[in-house]
């Protein structure tokens, strides 16, 4: 029970790291550009649903939290948020491209059009008024005549020197994160790849800690990301994933597949609720041997979203429902529509 609680919490860490790196980057560019970037992104919708869907037909959760970070700024609409949501993956995206690389491109291509339909029709005729309450204290500030420069050499060396203690603090947060994934106890198992995502996300994010203005560091991500947002992230995250842990250590989901397959598919768009990467290889590893149709492993691609809505819990629980309900109830839909054309 130690060793899983020791897995959930390193678990956990490196999921708000990677959340909280994601939002020191946005609200630095935003501040860099004088919000020039963010009013280019809300004045339209449709640069919305596009952004989402880029964000979410990439492989791995990173574009989905980065969607979940803008959604709780407010930069991204409830509909961009589902076109994300949809478009993505996850972690299982590597293992098709692997198994199945063609099929996996027409699956995303799928997914890609499905998610700008339902964002924009979501959009349209649904606007839940709790989203302007929870989210109203979340705008991004831009501070007139703020300056943050992450070239400033002499005041990068001054800021090493003589850090204040809330660049120090944060400084050290980040430096001992970085050498745990570095030194293996972070991450020990994890993909090339996923594994130099965070570390060069971890050195650019020290690089702006360091060389950006004392007023940013205390203001942005002192008052702002790790006050308001990174302490419900971190707990919501792991009291998910420990409950999730536990549930598959000692439940076999295979066992709950028949051969039924009206059921399988019920099954396979329930299984994709569970905000982790993992239960879905499931029905990625059937449709390669063939054991399912198309139908179901694209009922559950769009109703999972591997670890990519873990963060928004901690921000709006009833935006997280609210978003699995409508992916469950297009992915009922779309399975059952596509299972009766026979793929």
């Amino acid at each position: 029970m130690i060793d899983l609680l020791t897995d959930v919490v390193k678990e956990s860490l490196v999921v708000a790291g990677m959340v909280f790196a994601i939002m020191v980057v946005i609200e630095y560019i935003n501040v860099l550009t004088h919000g020039i970037w963010q009013r280019y992104i809300t004045e339209k919708k449709w640069k919305q649903y596009l952004l989402g869907a880029m964000l979410g037909v990439l492989p791995g959760c990173l574009g989905s939290y980065m969607a979940v970070a803008m959604f709780s700024h407010k930069l991204f609409s409830l509909g961009a948020t589902i076109t994300t949501m949809i478009a993505t993956t996850g972690d299982e995206a590597y293992l098709m491209l692997a198994l199945f690389p063609q099929k996996t491109f027409i699956l995303m291509g799928i997914l890609v059009i499905l998610g700008i339909v339902a964002g924009y029709l979501t959009d349209k005729f649904l606007k839940p008024k709790f989203l302007g309450n929870e989210f109203s204290e979340n705008n991004l500030p831009v501070h007139e005549n703020e300056k943050c420069t992450s070239y400033n050499f002499r005041e990068l060396k001054n800021n090493i020197i003589n850090p204040s203690p809330v660049r120090l603090f944060v400084s050290v947060l980040l430096t001992l994160l970085l050498a745990g994934i570095i030194y293996g106890i972070f991450m020990k198992e994890a993909e090339t790849w996923m594994y130099y995502t965070i570390v060069i996300s971890a050195i650019i994010v020290l690089i702006i800690i360091l060389s950006v203005p004392k007023h940013f560091i205390e203001e942005h991500v002192w008052n702002h990301i790790i006050k308001i947002h990174l302490p419900k992230i971190l707990i919501w995250t792991f009291i998910i994933l420990l409950f999730i842990t536990i549930l598959l250590k000692y439940i076999n989901l295979e066992n709950y597949i028949s051969d039924n397959m009206i059921l399988v598919l019920i099954a396979a768009v329930l299984i994709g609720i569970i905000p982790q990467s993992g239960p879905h290889l499931i029905f990625v590893t059937l449709f390669a041997q063939g054991t399912i149709p198309f139908s179901i492993l694209l009922a559950n691609s769009i109703s999972q979203d591997g670890h990519g809505m873990l963060p928004l819990l901690g921000e709006s629980k009833r935006a997280f429902i609210l978003i699995k309900g409508i992916k469950v109830g297009i992915a009922l839909i779309v399975g059952f529509i596509v299972y009766g054309l026979g793929f």
